[in-house]
C-alpha cells in the first residue's frame, strides 16, 4: 500500500485528491491547521496531523513514514496580505515541507502551483517553458517556491515535481458562483468584447493529474500545466451557462474603460485599511486576461487525458449551486 500526505486537504482541491487517493488505495494522511474544517477528511479514514505553514519551524518531524507528498496549500491572493506573509507561507513553508521530506524518506514531492507564475500571457496557448512574468506579491512568491521544489531535485536530494492547475471549478467550488448568479438573476453584464480566452479544469479530472505526476516515472525535475480539453471566449461560456438555466443569453455589453475607470477610483478609496475596493481590479481578469494553455506535455509523458466535457462538468457544478441554495 503506497502512502501519501497532503497539505492543503481541507481545501476544495485537496478534499477530492484525499477522496481519489483513498479510492486508489493509498494510506493518506493531511496536514492541517488547527481552525481547519476536518468533517469530510475524518469521514474519509484520512489520518490527520496539525501543522501551519505560516510557522515552518513547526513542521519539523510531521512528515514521517509517507511514500509521497502531494503539497496543495497555500496563502492566497486576498486583501490585505502582505508580501512577508506570502514569502513565510508559499516559500519557508514549501522549504519546511521539503526538509522534512528528505529527512523523512520521503521519495517524491509533489509541488502544486499555479499558471499565475507566467502572469499576463501572450500568444496562447501558452506551453510551460513559457517565462516566468509574476505581477503580483503572491505570483512572486509561487514563482520562488516552483523554483525551489525543482532545485532540490536538481541538487539530487528529493524527486520533486511541479504541477499548475488551470481555473479550477466543480461542485464544491464557489469559484464562479457569481458569474452563475448574475447568468440566473438575468443580472450578467459583459465587459469588453467577449473574446477573452477561458480554460477551465474540472476538479476530478486535475487530482487524476495530480496523482499522476506523483507515480509516473518520468515526472521527476519537470513542470506540468494540467487543464481541460479545451478553452474558448468567455461569450461562449456565458452562452452555456445560460443555457444549462434555460435563460436567454445576456446581450448588454459594457465598455471596457468605463470600468478601468471605476476600478481605478475604487483601488484608491480602498487604500484605507478598514475599506474592502468594491471592484478590484483583479475581478476584470475574468474579461480581459486570456486563459489558454497547452497540456500536450502532460498527455505525452504523464498520459493525462482530461476526461469531463465542459457542458458537462458546468451542469454539475450548476446543479450544485442550486441545490445548496446559492442561486436564490
Amino acid at each position: 500500500m503506497k502512502k501519501a500526505l497532503v497539505t492543503g486537504a481541507s481545501g476544495f482541491t485537496g478534499g477530492y485528491l484525499c477522496r481519489a487517493l483513498k479510492e486508489r488505495g493509498y494510506a493518506v494522511k493531511a496536514l492541517v491547521r488547527n481552525n481547519s474544517n476536518r468533517e469530510l477528511l475524518e469521514k474519509l479514514d484520512v489520518k490527520l496531523i496539525d501543522g501551519d505553514l505560516s510557522e515552518p519551524n513547526s513542521l519539523r518531524g510531521k512528515i514521517r513514514g509517507v511514500d509521497i507528498v502531494f503539497h496543495l496549500a497555500s496563502l492566497y491572493r486576498q486583501q490585505r496580505i502582505t508580501k512577508d506573509m506570502f514569502t513565510t507561507v508559499n516559500v519557508e513553508g514549501t522549504r519546511a515541507l521539503l526538509e522534512d521530506s528528505i529527512a523523512g524518506g520521503v521519495k517524491r514531492f509533489v509541488h502544486c502551483s499555479t499558471v499565475g507564475v507566467q502572469g499576463v500571457l501572450t500568444n496562447p496557448p501558452v506551453k510551460e517553458d513559457a517565462p516566468y512574468n509574476p505581477g503580483t506579491p503572491y505570483q512572486e512568491s509561487r514563482v520562488k517556491a516552483e523554483k525551489l521544489a525543482l532545485s532540490y531535485f536538481q541538487k539530487g536530494k528529493i524527486d520533486s515535481v511541479v504541477v499548475r492547475p488551470v481555473c479550477i471549478y466543480g461542485p464544491g467550488s464557489k469559484r464562479f458562483l457569481e458569474m452563475f448568479q448574475d447568468i440566473y438573476k438575468r443580472n450578467f453584464r459583459m465587459i469588453g468584447n467577449g473574446n477573452t480566452l477561458c480554460h477551465l479544469t474540472y476538479v476530478e479530472d486535475l487530482v487524476a493529474g495530480i496523482i499522476l505526476a506523483g507515480e509516473s516515472p518520468a515526472a521527476p525535475g519537470q513542470i506540468y500545466t494540467l487543464a481541460g480539453s479545451q478553452y474558448i471566449p468567455l461569450r461562449d461560456l456565458v452562452k452555456i451557462v445560460a443555457e444549462l438555466f434555460n435563460k436567454p443569453v445576456p446581450k448588454i455589453r459594457i465598455p471596457l474603460w468605463t470600468v478601468h475607470i471605476a476600478a481605478f477610483f475604487s483601488d484608491l478609496v480602498s487604500r484605507s485599511p478598514q475599506i474592502e475596493p468594491t471592484l478590484p481590479r483583479k475581478l476584470l481578469n475574468l474579461f480581459t486576461r486570456n486563459k489558454a494553455f497547452d497540456i500536450s506535455k502532460a498527455g505525452k509523458e504523464l498520459n493525462y487525458n482530461p476526461m469531463m466535457p465542459l457542458r458537462e462538468g458546468l451542469t454539475r457544478t450548476a446543479i450544485w449551486y442550486k441545490e445548496n441554495g446559492w442561486l436564490k
